[in-house]
C-alpha cells in the first residue's frame, strides 16, 4: 500500500512542478488567459485548463500557444501535448455502492 501511495505522491510532485512552470511562463509573458485566449483562437476557459494541465494541447494550436506564450520551452510544450494527469487515490473517494 505504501508504494502505491510513494507513486501518487510522485506523480503530484511533477503535476505540480510542471503546472508551476506553465504558470510561471503565463506570467512571464505579462498576460491574461484571455488575451492568450485571443491570440490562439482558444477559449479563455480552455487557455486556463492548458496551463494547468487538465486538458491536451493539440498539435495544430502549438505554434500559435507558443507565439501567445514566448518563454514555453519545448519540453513543457511537449508536457502540454501529452494526455492530462489522471490518478487514483484510494484514500481520496470510495464509493460505498462499490464497498458493500
Amino acid at each position: 500500500m505504501e508504494k502505491a501511495g510513494g507513486e501518487v505522491n510522485s506523480v503530484s510532485t511533477v503535476q505540480s512542478a510542471v503546472v508551476a512552470s506553465l504558470l510561471a511562463a503565463k506570467r512571464a509573458s505579462g498576460k491574461t488567459f484571455g488575451q492568450i485566449a485571443t491570440e490562439t483562437g482558444l477559449t479563455n476557459v480552455y487557455v486556463a485548463q492548458l496551463l494547468r494541465r487538465q486538458a491536451q494541447l493539440k498539435p495544430q494550436t502549438a505554434a500559435a500557444f507558443r507565439a501567445a506564450v514566448p518563454s514555453l520551452t519545448d519540453e513543457l510544450l511537449s508536457e502540454m501535448m501529452a494526455p492530462p494527469f489522471r490518478s487514483y487515490h484510494p484514500n481520496l473517494f470510495q464509493d460505498p455502492a462499490i464497498y458493500r
